[in-house]
């Protein structure tokens, strides 16, 4: 018995020793490194400075979470899980990190822009039809973009036209700007938005012969802007869950234009402005940085209501229905 007990107490004894080695505190989580640190710094920083909830968050909670998260962190890559949380912190749905390489990397949200493909719509001979969609492009191809749209509206337009119908159904976004410099004949000239930041300040977005402006300047121009051969008509937008960003800002274009109505369903809910700045290390940091408001500055923080809401091809006859009275 005495030989037994001396191998069970040597056996936890070992097992003992075992235990209290691997809770060394050196092996721990390695330290992050002066690099890491720095980037991680950058990147809260210029979020700090510039979200727009940059006054709702509490940034003292913001940065121990996301100093935490790339704890360990030796390589600027290796904090990419960290600046992924930093996205989902803010809390705004649409900013975004784009590595050197091109990668892009988004916060967690459980916001959804998707709805059912719309149909095709056939309309009644007096009503002209314009589909918007999204696009991407800058420069040049932007501009080819501004002009399709008033190409399409020239063709589309004649002495018998009683109303338009612009479809921003599926428009996902990108940049408003060719959207707006097309569809400007429609919609008419003078300023029909607003962006607004968290102080209050205003910059207003516009459209004069031919011109997409935001303030005074000039950022897509179609020469020789097609001009309706009936003004000011009556117009209908249609919009669905899918009609996201560029395509919101469209839709809160034609809001307060007299002789409009919209019909469909609630917008996804991202009618916003964003900023992008270039980091240490050649990545791009994309904040959504204001909110878009229509001509009466009125906010559109979660989404763009339709005057009536109808879903499908209801939302298509109710338009050609209002339009033909």
């Amino acid at each position: 018995m005495t030989i037994f007990r001396t191998k069970t107490l040597s056996l936890v004894a070992l097992l003992l020793l075992s235990y209290l080695i691997s809770c060394n505190p050196t092996d721990g989580p390695s330290a992050t490194s002066s690099e890491a640190q720095l980037y991680v710094q950058e990147v809260i920083n210029y979020m700090q400075t510039h979200s727009i909830n940059r006054k709702n968050l509490n940034w003292t909670t913001f940065k121990q979470q996301v100093t935490t998260k790339a704890q360990g962190a030796q390589s600027i890559a290796d904090t990419y899980p960290a600046i992924k949380m930093a996205l989902t912190l803010l809390g705004d749905n649409q900013s975004a990190y784009t590595t050197s390489d091109g990668t892009i990397i988004r916060g967690i949200t459980s916001l959804t822009c998707t709805d059912t493909p719309p149909t095709d719509v056939t309309t009644h001979p007096a009503i002209g039809y314009i589909k918007v969609t999204g696009f991407t492009g800058s420069g040049a191809e932007a501009t080819t973009f501004a002009q399709s749209i008033q190409s399409s509206i020239k063709q589309r337009d004649s002495d018998f036209i009683r109303g338009w119908i612009v479809d921003l159904r599926g428009n996902s976004g990108g940049n408003m700007w060719p959207m707006l410099a097309g569809i400007g004949p429609i919609l008419g000239e003078g300023t029909v938005g607003y962006f607004i930041d968290p102080e209050g300040a205003t910059s207003s977005w516009s459209y004069q012969k031919g011109v997409a402006r935001l303030e005074q300047a000039e950022l897509v121009k179609v020469d020789n802007p097609y001009t309706l051969l009936t003004a000011s008509p009556k117009v209908a937008v249609l919009t669905d869950r899918a009609t996201a960003s560029s395509g919101e800002a469209i839709a809160i274009a034609f809001k307060g234009r007299p002789a409009t109505r919209s019909f469909g369903v609630n917008t996804c809910g991202v009618a916003t402005a964003n900023i992008d700045t270039v980091l240490s290390d050649g990545a791009r940091l994309t904040l959504t940085q204001s909110t878009m408001a229509d001509r009466s500055k009125r906010l559109y923080i979660t989404s763009v209501q339709p005057d009536e809401v109808l879903v499908g091809a209801a939302a298509v006859d109710k338009a050609m229905s209002w339009l033909l009275q």
